[in-house]
């Protein structure tokens, strides 16, 4: 189902489509991760202008298609200056992340301890990504925070899920070593 109509639209549709044709998660997010590089180089693939339109207080969410044969959904997001999330999962899901412009900030972390409801985690680097670059996450290694660094730019990021992303677990911390965990409800923003 595509939500939006937009230049490219056919060619990005059909290219993930094609992408996500195997059984093996490590292969389909290799694919993807080859494809979205792809995508965001090809000048006739120019995501809609609602794409560009930050929110104040949060970074926004707009879904751009949902394939009912393969059940993957693509979601654009929009970081602020400084717009970014807490540590956070992705429910199960495999996930391939796209930076289509402005640059962002990633740190993957690994969950080393789990007691009485708290979480231990130790982060695994940072990245510093910029426009054409695509990285990808497999369960159980998806813990990580992202976070535009720019103080006056936005950042654009396409993200293609396994199936609809309507919820994560958010991760705050309690002291200088745990973390309490949360549900946290998605929403979508408008795409007008």
């Amino acid at each position: 189902m595509l939500a939006l109509e937009f230049p490219g639209s056919k060619r990005l549709v059909d290219a993930l489509n094609a992408a996500v044709c195997h059984d093996c998660p490590t292969k389909i997010t290799d694919d993807l991760r080859n494809t979205l590089c792809e995508l965001i180089r090809d000048p006739a693939v120019k995501l809609p202008d609602c794409c560009y339109e930050r929110a104040a207080d949060h970074y926004a969410r707009r879904e751009l298609y949902r394939s009912e044969e393969h059940g993957f959904s693509v979601i654009a997001m929009t970081w602020g200056p400084g717009q970014g999330t807490p540590i956070h999962d992705h429910c199960g899901m495999w996930c391939v992340e796209g930076v289509w412009h402005g640059a962002l900030e990633i740190t993957p972390y690994e969950l080393t301890e789990q007691r009485d409801g708290k979480y231990h985690f130790e982060p695994r680097g940072t990245m510093h990504v910029g426009p054409g670059s695509a990285g990808s996450l497999i369960p159980p290694h998806e813990y990580h925070t992202i976070r535009n660094p720019s103080r006056d730019a936005i950042a654009v990021t396409l993200h293609v899920y396994r199936g609809a992303m309507t919820q994560c677990s958010v991760f705050r911390p309690i002291d200088e070593r745990w973390y309490d965990r949360d549900q946290r409800q998605l929403s979508l923003d408008a795409t007008h």
